[in-house]
């Protein structure tokens, strides 16, 4: 049961060193309590930080556990400042009524430029040559180095990272092709196909986009690597977890890939000042990279923006419109003079009978109501002719409704 806070007094906790524009958003919109923390935080020291923050902000490497959701009971916003949310227990923030967003698509351009980038490297043999002349040794041949130019580029999901990939790719000369779980409309002259088999078949370079979920996990494995032509490329810069690792090792110690780039791995590290650690390391024709297909400054200026626009939208006037957990509701402006209640709650049979007969009791009138579900919650949003005071009342009565997660008053 919580009223608005006035704007000052708003915790918003920025962890992992979330680009200064976040924090611009922020302020700009009124919100001058915040903490930046350079880096991610783990145990007791996120618990405690935590227990006051009214939103907190992270990247990829603070863990929102269920554990760790639970504990912080001031905590109604959560903003992850990159794509994925995997680090976020979001079910579990779902049911204590927190909404978590994201930024899906401001890294796209920078994802994409890093592959074509790694393409072209690879393709002409660079990682291994500047390797070994790093050694001192001088490998001045033209054996395996080839443009990219007229090659088949293969594309296993065609989002809008892999479908941006296939347009700078085209843009070279090279030929598209691309196979996805649903049917997506080719940009382009790309040509989609019907089986994973047939793109590992087909393509002289192979290039991952896809989402972590469980039927992504070690699809490429021995068997996959396996149906690759003899001298292609890969390159993985979606989820560490849908590459076998040993698998990948395999196939580079047989002499079957001509290289490889990797930019996401199943583990790891939390900073930088952390060792990293992967098979991958004995390979000169590998680029591995610290997951940095998103780090420019220009993909972090959009992410800090676009994440921090979201949740000052949702803690000003209730709009949940993006929110990966939750059902997105998009509302007009507060009304002077009103005040809006959000009340989040399990969906279940019964709870808007429940919630109108208080209002009716009290004789508040509702001048706008608002009502999204999904399978697990449900979120009701309505405006309201009310005092201060019989705002109070009404939030300790809804509150004594079975089946109420979280219940919010804005003035």
């Amino acid at each position: 049961m919580t009223f608005s806070k006035n704007k000052n007094d708003i915790k918003v906790l920025l962890l992992e060193g979330v680009h200064e524009s976040a924090l611009q958003t922020f302020q700009r919109s009124g919100y001058t309590n915040v903490e930046q923390v350079s880096s991610a935080l783990t145990g007791d020291a996120l618990t405690k930080k935590l227990q006051t923050a009214n939103i907190v902000g992270i990247r990829s490497s603070t863990q929102l556990t269920e554990a760790v959701l639970k504990q912080s009971k001031s905590l109604f916003a959560v903003g992850c400042f990159c794509i994925g949310t995997n680090q976020v227990n979001k079910e579990a923030a779902a049911l204590y009524g927190i909404p978590v967003f994201n930024a899906p698509y401001s890294n796209t351009r920078s994802v994409a430029e890093l592959v074509i980038a790694q393409m072209i490297l690879l393709m002409r043999g660079i990682p291994e040559k500047n390797a070994k002349a790093h050694r001192g040794e001088w490998q001045k041949s033209a054996t395996y180095s080839y443009e990219v130019r007229g090659k088949a580029l293969g594309i296993i999901g065609y989002g809008h990272i892999g479908s941006q990939v296939s347009v700078l790719a085209e843009s070279l000369g090279l030929k598209v092709i691309f196979y996805d779980v649903e049917n997506k409309l080719p940009l382009g002259n790309a040509n989609p196909v019907f089986s994973l088999s047939e793109l590992l078949a087909q393509s002289d370079i192979v290039s991952l986009h896809v989402p972590e979920t469980a039927s992504t996990k070690n699809m490429m494995h021995q068997k996959t690597f396996a149906q690759m032509k003899d001298h292609s490329v890969f390159i993985n810069a979606s989820r560490g977890t849908v590459v076998d690792i040993d698998a990948l090792v395999e196939v580079l110690q047989q002499g079957k890939l001509l290289g490889a780039a990797v930019d996401v791995f199943p583990i790891e590290p939390k900073s930088n000042a952390d060792e990293f650690i992967s098979p991958l390391i004995q390979f000169d024709n590998v680029l591995l990279t610290p997951h940095v297909g998103g780090s420019t400054v220009e993909a972090q200026k959009n992410i800090g923006q676009e994440v921090a626009e979201k949740i000052v939208k949702y803690s000003d006037n209730g709009s949940t419109v993006s929110a990966v957990n939750f059902p997105e509701a998009s509302l007009p402006l507060l009304h002077e003079g009103a005040c809006r209640i959000l009340h989040v709650h399990h969906n279940q049979p019964g709870m808007m009978r429940l919630i109108n007969r208080i209002f009716s009791e009290l004789e508040i009138n509702i001048v706008g109501q608002y009502l999204q579900t999904n399978n697990d919650i449900g979120y009701v949003v309505m405006d309201i002719e009310s005092t201060h005071d019989k705002a109070r009342t009404l939030l300790q009565q809804l509150r004594t409704i079975e089946g109420t997660i979280r219940v919010r008053v804005l003035f």
